[in-house]
């Protein structure tokens, strides 16, 4: 529930997004790099070429159903939707482009449960604006995602909805809480997905599953969230970097910009070897430590460029904004959202177990409001102090560090890990690296960079200065080739 995007925002329809020249230079330019702009140039190409792509996801889904990937899907709804795309005249850049959305996200006319039984009727009747933006680019919503239940957690094993499977190998979490959009996005069902973040779930998925995960800064897009929260932000899901620049545009009503790289050469990248390199699963280290000669090779300079104390900065404040705003997130969307539900109804009706533990201390052990002061106001501050010291002292146009410490592990380990000989909490394991920028409000992009030798993706994460997001996503697309190459 901490991540429920798009809680009470009327969002009527908004004017179409016509392609510009600019926006068709991006297009063209694109080529190769975006599915997106394949598959739309294909339903461009024949007067039923949207129905035609639709029909070919929707097999796609079925045969990739032992994923569960999608908790709500009006495949009928999703034909009609293709349908009215090929008798439009509109040039959108979006026009046809079916999009999966995690079901945390605010739609209009399928189901926003949060995967939890309590909730599993509700139509909210309107889009997020995320949504909404989207649409009026001509794109059009075709499911809504599985995910872990109620956002709280990263491993996707739902106990209400079922498990999420990684496309890569299904015996093994697709990571969360964002699972169904990034497993949906790998197994070539729909180009890209909506997911949200509030501490890896737009960067933990994309990792495990072998795509791309953009978390943008809190506040990019334009009344993401109706209940203000500190660190929670919806972003795209998707096979390359061009197709998440798109959506990024498309997001906040902006042309997409020319895709000009910045050159590789002489850019200066720092390695954080404390607390973001330290005890890393073996194989994943062997791929995360391979990314750097290829970097370098490419002409990047490489930089050592530790921050002090990282780690306990993050912990410090992570927990307590995170369950003093879960709470009166909650509380204050099941008042305000329509949904007729309580608390109490809800967290009766949570099927997770860990979820379930979560939010029952919630109510018998919440954190005080002088402690989440302590941590907004004075120990996010020197958090993001830290952060503005390394990156002015090293002169960094960004740092690089592997998302997760480790692959992807079996469905069922819920509540401890293994890493090198030693059991660690799940969840606190695969949000370790993550959750430090998230808190910080750093934007950040999960990059594939390889595979373990049993072929488990590996994700490489880029975070960039607060509020750098355009100079991100150039830094990502110039650097995506590199890793593209160890793949």
């Amino acid at each position: 529930m901490h991540d429920i995007v798009g809680c009470r925002i009327i969002s009527p329809r908004h004017p179409l997004i016509p392609i510009s020249g600019d926006q068709a230079g991006f297009f063209a330019g694109a080529g190769a790099l975006s599915g997106i702009a394949r598959a739309v140039a294909r339903m461009r190409a024949r007067p039923d070429g949207c129905r035609q792509y639709a029909h070919e996801c929707i097999g796609r889904l079925h045969a990739a159903a032992d994923l569960n990937t999608v908790v709500h899907c009006d495949e009928q709804g999703w034909l009609d939707e293709a349908c009215q795309a090929d008798r439009s005249d509109a040039a959108l850049p979006l026009r046809g482009v079916p999009l999966f959305v995690k079901d945390s996200i605010f739609t209009r006319e399928l189901p926003t449960s949060s995967a939890t039984p309590a909730l599993a009727g509700f139509v909210a009747g309107v889009d997020a604006p995320v949504v909404a933006n989207l649409v009026a680019a001509g794109a059009y919503v075709a499911a809504k995602t599985n995910m872990h239940e109620l956002g709280y957690g990263i491993t996707s094993n739902n106990a209400a909805t079922g498990a999420v499977r990684n496309p890569a190998d299904p015996a093994m979490i697709a990571g969360g809480s964002s699972g169904g959009s990034a497993a949906a996005v790998a197994a070539g069902i729909v180009p890209a997905a909506l997911g949200s973040d509030m501490g890896g779930s737009l960067r933990i998925p994309p990792a495990l599953c072998g795509v791309c995960g953009y978390r943008p800064s809190v506040g990019r897009y334009r009344s993401a969230l109706a209940i203000a929260s500190t660190c929670v932000t919806a972003g795209p899901i998707a096979a390359t970097v061009a197709d998440c620049i798109l959506l990024d545009a498309a997001m906040r009503r902006q042309q997409p910009p020319p895709l000009a790289l910045p050159a590789l050469a002489g850019m200066r990248i720092g390695i954080p070897r404390e607390h973001f390199w330290e005890n890393l699963d073996g194989e994943l280290a062997a791929v995360a430590e391979a990314a750097l000669p290829a970097l370098a090779a490419a002409g990047v300079q490489l930089v050592e460029a530790d921050i002090p104390g990282v780690g306990e900065l993050a912990e410090a404040i992570s927990t307590p904004i995170a369950r003093f705003e879960t709470l009166r997130n909650t509380r204050q969307y099941l008042s305000i959202s329509g949904c007729g539900v309580g608390f109490d109804e809800l967290v009766a009706e949570i099927r997770s177990p860990d979820v379930k533990a979560v939010y029952e201390s919630l109510g018998t052990d919440p954190t005080s409001p002088a402690e989440y002061r302590q941590a907004l106001e004075v120990g996010r501050p020197r958090l993001q102090q830290a952060y503005r010291a390394c990156f002015a002292r090293h002169r960094l146009a960004a740092l690089c560090y592997p998302t997760t410490p480790l692959p992807a592990r079996p469905i069922g380990q819920d509540e401890t890990v293994e890493i090198n000989g030693s059991r660690q909490p799940t969840l606190f394991a695969y949000v370790r690296n993550t959750h430090v920028g998230s808190n910080a409000d750093l934007p950040s992009f999960s990059l594939p960079a390889g595979c373990t030798a049993d072929g488990l993706p590996v994700g490489m994460m880029l975070e960039s200065a607060a509020g750098s997001d355009d100079s991100l996503l150039a830094i990502a697309a110039a650097i995506e080739p590199v890793f593209a190459a160890l793949l």
